[in-house]
């Protein structure tokens, strides 16, 4: 089995990210989205990418905002992938230069067909359901219903992972990619040092 790569989401801080990266991140997720507990100003992602080496991949997490603004700070970060968080439409960010990613809400008695509207260029993002949050809720989402749609293209598991499920999810799921924030927290937007270590570990274990 191919191991994922793992994005860390929700860095406000350098020291948060260098470790992650130091430990395997091979993305950095950063919050635009004023209504999260985890959002980063523009300028101070910015200034944090700059710090960062040239291979990761940065992504900017949005929820149901203008186009121009993701435009915007995209260019201004820069980022590497463009995260739509809310109820959005993709067809509306076809100006936006980076890949996308959409995030689908696991809701009980979704099927995994649900996705196949979504452009094939378009990863998916499997969270668990939060019209408030969108994100970040700690809650982890319905495996079984995440392999099959893992099984017919590029997805990339959240919701709820930290060091103790970690291994369990990617054996089950076999994402791309897995994404973790609250699991490897502190307190929103503080990473802990521990929880990240151990969270490598185990992705490493499976």
């Amino acid at each position: 089995m191919i191991q994922p790569r793992v994005k860390v989401c929700g860095i406000c801080r350098l020291e948060d990210a260098e470790l992650a990266i130091a430990l395997g991140a091979a993305a950095i997720g950063f919050v635009f989205w004023p209504g999260s507990p985890r959002s980063c100003e523009p300028d101070r992602a910015q200034a944090i990418a700059a710090q960062l080496p040239a291979h990761i991949t940065l992504v900017g997490v949005f929820v149901d905002q203008p186009v121009e603004q993701v435009i915007q700070i995209a260019q201004h970060v820069p980022l590497g992938a463009v995260q739509l968080h809310g109820t959005e439409s993709v067809a509306d960010f076809d100006r936006v230069r980076q890949p996308l990613i959409k995030a689908v809400p696991v809701t009980e008695g979704l099927e995994p067909d649900t996705v196949d509207w979504l452009p094939e260029g378009v990863t998916v993002l499997l969270d668990a359901h939060d019209p408030i949050r969108r994100g970040g809720t700690g809650r982890t989402i319905d495996w079984k219903v995440a392999a099959s749609i893992a099984s017919r293209r590029r997805t990339i598991l959240s919701g709820g992972l930290n060091a103790a499920n970690v291994r369990d999810a990617i054996v089950e799921v076999r994402p791309h990619m897995i994404d973790v924030s609250s699991g490897v927290e502190s307190a929103p937007g503080r990473k802990d040092a521990g929880k990240l270590e151990a969270f490598f570990a185990a992705v490493g274990a499976a």
